[in-house]
């Protein structure tokens, strides 16, 4: 949620030697293409982009990542991310970063149908990049994460599907990693430093004026057994997006019977550095190398 969180800076890119790709590889990092500028949706003539990264040969399907970039929903971009999209594709992912309208100009829900729109143009488009269309999954952090936790959390749910392109296309995700992200925004007021400046210019008013937005933008109210797997990365020390955030997720995650897991980082801010980031970067790539593996072994 943090205006500055630049969502993209928190995950230090780095790969740990060794680890082999979804689809076997003996050798890292494969070679990969980089598209930029992908129009995927054009709601109010703003043409919205994604940058896609890709191994450059190709035996079968793969897994696609969808990376989400954070900023208050008012700020971000979607090349923050181009990084940790190439890392992805030279472990065997497609990755894609997309771009989504923003706060102030744009309010709730214009930034769910955007990243909605870009799950489904991947899906739409499996067969050009060659994703394996079951298998899309998606990281972001903190307004970012907020965005990535609603998509595993609204699948199927047509009122937050928009007018944006592809209709009529599934936007389900089959994981997430949340980095950060808020839970409930009815209770980040108080708690977060920045709450009561950000929200209002996303929901278009606080929580006298715009609840029912509050409540029915915050993804802990929409989880269902059938919710996404998720891994929820997050700190002890977190001024903008409180730790508590991430404990309420797990607990109506565990009691619905949805897998989720949660790692939590004592001290760490909003945002990681050094180890932190390293350990975060280290369980992100596991959780979906693990999720993605059968798929990738022949079977």
């Amino acid at each position: 949620m943090h205006l500055c969180s630049l969502s993209n800076s928190l995950v230090l890119l780095t790969l740990l030697a060794g680890v082999t790709s979804p689809l076997g590889a003996a050798d890292l990092p494969l070679e990969i293409t980089f598209e930029a500028g992908v129009e995927y949706s054009h709601p109010d003539d703003q043409h919205l982009a994604m940058n896609i990264a890709l191994p450059k040969t190709t035996t079968g399907l793969r897994p696609a990542v969808l990376c989400i970039h954070g900023g208050g929903f008012r700020a971000g971009t979607r090349e923050g991310y181009d990084g940790l999209c190439k890392q992805l594709a030279e472990r065997g992912y497609v990755a894609a970063t997309a771009s989504y309208r923003l706060a102030p100009k744009y309010q709730f829900p214009a930034a769910i149908y955007d990243v909605k729109a870009a799950v489904r143009f991947l899906r739409a488009n499996a067969a050009k990049y060659q994703i394996d269309p079951d298998k899309i999954g998606v990281v972001g952090g903190s307004a970012g994460g907020h965005l990535v936790q609603f998509l595993g959390v609204t699948g199927g749910i047509a009122q937050f599907e928009g007018d944006g392109g592809n209709p009529g296309v599934s936007s389900r995700v089959s994981c997430v990693v949340n980095f950060y992200g808020p839970s409930d925004f009815t209770k980040s007021y108080g708690k977060s430093v920045d709450a009561a400046e950000v929200l209002p210019l996303w929901f278009g008013g606080d929580l006298k004026t715009e609840l029912h937005k509050h409540q029915i933008g915050s993804p802990l109210n929409w989880v269902t057994p059938e919710a996404a797997p998720t891994l929820i990365i997050h700190g002890t020390e977190d001024p903008y997006v409180a730790f508590e955030q991430a404990e309420w997720m797990e607990a109506r995650y565990q009691q619905v019977g949805a897998e989720v897991e949660l790692l939590k980082l004592e001290g760490a801010g909003h945002g990681f550095q050094g180890a932190d980031a390293d350990r975060a970067n280290a369980a992100m790539f596991e959780f979906f190398d693990r999720h993605y593996r059968l798929e990738n072994s022949g079977k």
